[in-house]
């Protein structure tokens, strides 16, 4: 039998070490019985660029949630309030797939409280549901706050458990 594969989504593919990054949730995920899947597993073909590129790089990525058996989400804050916008949409897809989504973050304060009340700092309101994240993730993904090794251990679980 092989090893159940899990799509690792998330801002990590920007961060400076994004390979090394990448290589360390791999890890993580074969000590707990899991194949990594991450986004920069695919290479970009030599001479794409652009809008090409950007189509090459998101078919790909949806290949990879297609084949994977689970996903697990970072969904900390990125370049503000929220988590990466790729990262919230692959989240939906593999909803829609059917996957089990884990979502991780490190502030598992109410969206009000890490926004500091009902209204943001434009003047919109702030959704009150006691939620640490917009209710489209948080209703749709099991979300951990801790880190990815947590998040794993709890995709685990729920994995074992489904009907």
């Amino acid at each position: 039998m092989h090893a159940p594969t899990v799509y690792l989504a998330g801002f990590d593919v920007f961060r400076p070490d994004a390979v090394a990054q990448g290589e360390g949730l791999k890890a993580c995920c074969a000590a707990q019985g899991w194949q990594g899947l991450y986004p920069l597993d695919n290479a970009l073909p030599e001479g794409l660029q652009g809008l090409t590129a950007a189509r090459w790089i998101c078919e790909a990525n949806l290949a990879l949630i297609r084949r994977a058996d689970a996903v697990l989400a970072n969904l900390n804050n990125f370049r503000g309030a929220e988590p990466d916008s790729g990262t919230a949409f692959e989240v939906g897809f593999a909803v829609a797939l059917g996957k089990p989504v884990v979502g991780y973050l490190d502030d598992g304060r109410t969206l009000r409280e890490q926004l500091g009340g009902a209204l943001d700092a434009d003047g919109l309101t702030v959704e009150d549901f006691g939620l640490p994240r917009n209710l489209m993730l948080a209703c749709t993904a099991h979300l951990v706050v801790g880190d990815a090794q947590a998040a794993l251990q709890a995709l685990s679980r729920r994995f074992r458990n489904r009907p």
